[in-house]
């Protein structure tokens, strides 16, 4: 048992940030397919249907892995973590991209099962550049510790 302890004493900082990230991740997935599907209700199209919902999920995630998962991280700038955390989601989005197009157009194979299959590849391996790439470029290690609470401030009347 001390072994197990002595594990989870050193890895659940990583643990915990990883099980925040991926609640985000999966309401933001959840999020991201509902809306998709009732944009596709609305005959929007599967491309705008898709764009709005991808803007709107990343929207959330980006402020649940902001103000939640990775609060404890230095913060560089709302403009600056929006755009970064946007440009590297659209590169995610071509990982999910990619294996579809090779399962479709190269392996030849075109039933939902299989398109599934590949998305849900996709997007595990969309997720996992995700992460890696917030932590070293979105949200960065803070430079200073993050106190638990905040600091007491006294008023000094100089007399």
């Amino acid at each position: 048992m001390d072994f197990i302890r002595v594990l989870y004493q050193r890895f659940s900082s990583l643990l915990h940030e990883l099980t925040k990230f991926g609640l985000i991740g999966a309401a933001a997935f959840v999020l991201d397919t509902g809306l998709y599907n009732a944009f596709l209700v609305f005959d929007w199209g599967p491309m705008t249907s898709k764009v709005i919902a991808t803007v709107v999920s990343a929207t959330f995630a980006y402020a649940g892995n902001r103000f939640w998962t990775f609060r404890h991280r230095e913060q560089s700038g709302l403009g600056r973590e929006y755009f970064l955390f946007f440009l590297l989601n659209g590169i995610a989005l071509l990982f999910s991209v990619l294996v579809i197009g090779f399962t479709k157009y190269t392996l030849h194979l075109h039933d939902l099962f299989s398109l599934n299959v590949a998305n849900f590849v996709g997007v595990g391996l969309g997720t996992l550049f995700r992460y890696w790439s917030y932590k070293r470029w979105v949200f960065l290690e803070a430079t200073e510790p993050i106190p638990a609470e905040l600091p007491d401030t006294e008023v000094r009347q100089d007399r």
